[in-house]
């Protein structure tokens, strides 16, 4: 149920509360009376008795109250006030005036019983009769009719509070087969047996083969693991089962173990299906013996770990789950007979990136000379959601221009905003600031374009983005690299270095220009240190153990504290060496550093050919990084 239909059921309540409150008041305290009662003081009372006004009085003992009229009939008035403590006349001061006098004495038995009903009984009632209503609208809402109340799962609850809360779809109704999902051509590959096994389990059957139990997608935020998923049940035509992890774990413990056995049973009574646990980390964390322990979320553990091992696979339930964090999860859930089979679903290569780009572009009406090659290559690294992000923002953008389709600026220009951010046109560069941009800039520039192996520039521009860029050099690899050289990695060092080494040549002066360099510059740097064996001081010795791989890869060191003060050192060593290295790129081509930047600062935004054109004009030696 999501929230809108929560609050409508909220609010039913509350107006059911206020309805029966309204009506209880009206019986306990009903608005009947004889006329409007005219409060006086003593002194009025005594005066209007003397005058012979007063026809009746009535005194109530228990409270001492006077009540009296000064006339019968319809025209007389009822005026109320309090007996004066001590006077002794008032019983001869009536009779003297012939005035009709009683006492009357309450009876307060029935008070008491009003008064536990309306403390007691009431919120009872209240809470009976609201929860009630509220359960049927929840009912109503779940397509389960009926005022049931459920004890199952360790924790009292109403309505549907120990179901799973899983989402059923329909295998042809998902909407997803393996023709819409691009770049991830292996994984679908090790998914196909499984809706081969769904399809026709009988064929598996006849040569003793068991269908795994279990699927386990493996990698990055936004490379598609959700949507495998229901491409799976897409393509098997079977019911598939969505939940988060997150569902599973509750405050009351027995609660998320409720849950599992109930969507093993939905599972198992609509066999063969799918069953899709997203973030399975959050459930499935490795179980210690610290004090951080949480009983709920181990006993959801254990309970799952025991229905995946109690299904009749030969129905054909298969689970899959979805995690970034593999690392986290217990061994006892990934061992054999469990999740079978672990399927990596990796960042896409340089081809899958072409491929889902061209399928995501089939959605948008697009100029039909556009090179998704190009976008390709300039996004290494992107996962499938930055490339359908891309292709979204390209189409908004030509909406924004005012064309009816996406032409190649719009998609570049998508890349830009995917990486950089949106233009700033807020932000306005002194003359100052805006120089010391350009010769930033072209310092990465031109070390990159003198360094052998360095992929070329394709782009350079000073204009402000909303990401804290002031500007930025874009690089392209003409193929796609799986491996880095030393040399490579030292390039790579050299060039983060170029920008701050070009102020120091020009203006003999830092700027905070170069902070998202220097932090590159030195991960790099730590991890050629204490990963990939590239240190001449070290050799090819571990020193760090990378955690999250799938979420950012930070490192922590394995070393004694002696090492690490030698890992600092051979670090800061290494980016002073590739510091210098670009000191001696552009001394060597101090001329052509001033006129780009001139050009630059005046064009504000140049491409790559453009900067080659102007840098390789009348030079004839461009220096190595080994030089």
């Amino acid at each position: 149920m999501d929230e809108k239909k929560k609050r409508q059921s909220m609010i039913l309540y509350v107006i059911i509360a206020v309805v029966i409150v309204l009506i209880l008041r009206s019986v306990v305290y009903p608005s009947v009376s004889s006329g409007a009662v005219k409060d006086v003081d003593y002194s009025t009372f005594l005066e209007m008795v003397d005058t012979n006004k007063v026809k009746e009085v009535q005194l109530n003992t228990s409270t001492d109250a006077i009540l009296f009229t000064d006339g019968t009939g319809q025209d007389a008035t009822t005026y109320r006030t309090t007996l004066f403590p001590d006077d002794t006349t008032l019983v001869s001061r009536l009779e003297k005036h012939n005035v009709q006098f009683s006492a009357k004495i309450e009876d307060t038995s029935s008070d008491i019983w009003l008064y536990m009903l309306l403390i007691y009984g009431l919120p009872i009632l209240l809470l009976v009769l609201g929860g009630w209503a509220l359960n049927r609208q929840l009912k109503k809402q779940a397509g389960d009719d009926g005022p049931s109340m459920n004890f199952g799962g360790g924790g009292f609850g109403m309505g549907n509070m120990g179901k799973s809360g899983a989402k059923v779809v329909a295998g042809k109704e998902t909407g997803v087969t393996f023709k819409d999902v691009a770049g991830q051509d292996e994984a679908k590959e090790s998914l196909e047996e499984l809706v081969g096994f769904l399809e026709n389990p009988k064929k598996y059957e006849a040569i003793g083969a068991k269908l795994p139990r279990g699927a386990l997608l493996v990698g990055p935020p936004g490379t598609g693991k959700t949507l495998l998923a229901k491409a799976v049940a897409g393509e098997a035509k079977v019911p598939f089962f969505s939940i988060s992890g997150s569902e599973f774990v509750e405050m009351f413990v027995g609660r998320g173990a409720a849950k599992v056995r109930d969507l093993f049973k939905q599972a198992n009574e609509k066999a063969p299906c799918i069953v899709f646990i997203d973030e399975i980390d959050t459930v499935g964390k490795r179980r210690d013996a610290g004090l951080t322990t949480n009983d709920e979320r181990e006993q959801t553990l254990n309970q799952l770990l025991t229905e995946m091992d109690g299904f009749d696979n030969h129905k054909g339930i298969v689970v899959i789950g979805a995690t970034n964090r593999p690392d986290t999860l217990d061994p006892a859930l990934l061992r054999p007979g469990r999740f079978d089979r672990r399927v990596p679903v990796e960042l896409p290569d340089l081809a899958g990136r072409k491929a889902i780009l061209a399928l995501h572009a089939d959605d948008v009406k697009m100029d039909g000379d556009i090179d998704l090659d190009v976008i390709a290559r300039a996004t290494p690294g992107a996962s499938g959601a930055d490339l359908s992000n891309i292709i979204n923002e390209a189409a908004l953008r030509a909406v924004r221009m005012g064309r009816s389709r996406v032409t190649q600026e719009d998609v570049q220009e998508a890349v830009e905003v995917v990486i950089a951010g949106e233009k700033r046109k807020s932000t306005v560069l002194s003359e100052r600031e805006k120089k010391v941009v350009a010769y930033h800039e072209i310092g990465h520039a031109m070390v990159a374009a003198a360094q052998k192996g360095q992929a070329p520039v394709s782009k350079i521009t000073i204009v402000p983005r909303t990401s804290g860029a002031l500007g930025y050099t874009m690089q392209v690899e003409e193929d796609e690299h799986y491996l880095v050289t030393k040399e490579e990695a030292m390039q790579q060092i050299a060039v983060m270095c170029g920008g701050r080494s070009a102020e120091e040549l020009i203006f003999k002066e830092v700027t905070t220009g170069a902070s998202n360099d220097i932090e590159r510059a030195t991960k790099l740097a730590r991890n050629m240190v204490t990963q990939y064996g590239m240190s001449d001081k070290f050799g090819m010795v571990a020193l760090g153990q990378v955690q999250n791989r799938y979420l950012g890869g930070d490192t922590s060191l394995t070393c004694s504290e002696g090492t690490a003060q030698e890992i600092d050192a051979e670090v800061m060593r290494i980016v002073e060496e590739a510091h210098q290295n670009a000191l001696q790129i552009l001394r060597q081509n101090q001329f052509k550093l001033h006129e780009l930047a001139r050009y630059l600062q005046v064009k504000e935004t140049i491409t790559g050919e453009e900067f080659m054109n102007i840098f390789t004009r009348d030079n004839d030696y461009l220096p190595k990084a080994s030089e």
